[in-house]
This record gives structure tokens, sequence and C-alpha cells, in this order.
């Protein structure tokens, strides 16, 4: 009977031992996968955030480029629409500059006019005439070459109604001197100034 208690006391104690040894080992792997799960979300923060990070270093990577490519857009000189009309390289620009140097030569010939008597003044006048007239027909012979057939026919209609027009207002003009020695001279002096605008239309708006 004692040989069979003390037995009994053995196995107990060794089912009490191997059941905390369980129960250990099950702690241990409990607390190992808890580790884990922690290490696994650490990891999956820190990817997270170095993706944040990066994402926002290309953004501002980006943002630097855009504003560097606005602010070398804005820098750039702006199309001067007069700087490109006076581009000599062109037909157009070669006959603005050409009116140009013009119109200053006919201002010269006014200015250094000494002579003030009617007859000197018709003459001056009339040389004048000559320059813008002469010059007026050939900038429509360059355009008759540029424009299309329709184009050149509206633009035939146009220039008689300019020369009807253009020497009504000269007869207007020159009426505030009629019977005068004034009167002649006051109209070739305004078909001179509406010739010289009419050149400059025909640069302007019609020649390539």
């Amino acid at each position: 009977m004692g040989n069979n208690k003390k037995i009994l006391i053995v196995i107990l104690t060794v089912v009490i031992v191997i059941l905390a040894a369980c129960s250990n080992s099950s702690e241990e792997s409990s607390a190992n996968s808890e580790n884990q799960s922690q290490n696994s979300n650490l990891t999956q923060n820190n990817s997270h955030k170095e993706a944040k990070r990066n994402a926002s270093n290309t953004d501002i990577a980006n943002s630097k480029n855009s504003n560097s490519e606005n602010s070398n857009t804005n820098n750039e000189e702006p199309t001067n629409v007069e700087d490109s009309a006076n581009n000599t390289s062109s037909l157009k620009g070669k006959y603005i500059k050409k009116l140009n140097d013009t119109k200053n030569k006919v201002e010269e010939m006014r200015k250094s006019q000494t002579d003030d008597t009617t007859f000197a003044l018709k003459k001056v006048e009339g040389d004048i005439y000559d320059i813008w007239d002469g010059l007026l027909n050939e900038i429509y012979v360059v355009l008759k070459k540029q424009l299309s057939e329709d184009e050149m026919d509206q633009l035939r209609k146009e220039q008689r109604d300019w020369i009807e027009n253009r020497d009504h207002i000269a007869k207007e003009a020159s009426l505030k001197y009629k019977g005068g020695t004034m009167e002649q001279l006051e109209y070739v002096r305004v078909e001179n100034n509406l010739t010289e605008d009419r050149c400059f239309e025909f640069v302007y708006n019609y020649l390539k």
C-alpha cells in the first residue's frame, strides 16, 4: 500500500512537471507569435512611412522642377509684335523699314524748306507726292504676286473706293483756302498724308 502511494506521487509529480512544461512552451510560443506580429507591424509601418517620405520627396522634386520650368518660361522674353514687324529678314519687315525711312525723309524735306513761297512749297509737296505714290504702286505690284485672285479683286475694289475717298477729303480740306494761293497746296499736302497712311495699311494688313 505504501508503495502504491509512492508510485502515485511520482506519477502526479511527473504529470505536473509535464503540464508546467507545456504551459511554459505555450506561453513562449504565444509570446514569440506576438513578438513576430509586432515586428511585422513595425516593419509595415516603417515601410509605409518610408513610402510616404519618398512620395513626399518626389512631390517636392516635381514641384521644384515645375517651378523651375515655369520660371524659365516666364523669363523668356515675350514676342514683341513691333520688333517682329521690323525684322528685315522678311519682305514685310523690309517694307516697314522702307516706309519709316521714307517718312523720316519726307519730314526732313518739309523741315529743311527755307523758301516759304507758295510756289516752293508746292514744289516740295509735288516731290513728296511722287515719292508716296510711287511707293504705293510698288507695294501694290508686290501684293499682286502674293494675294489670291479673289483677294486681289477685292483689293482693287477697295483701292478704287480709297482713291475716290482720298480725293474727296483733300478737296474738302482745300476749300478753306478756296480762291487763294494755298488751295492747291493744301489739296496736295492732304493727299500726301493719306497716301502715306495707305502705304502702311497695305504693308500691315495685306503684305505677307
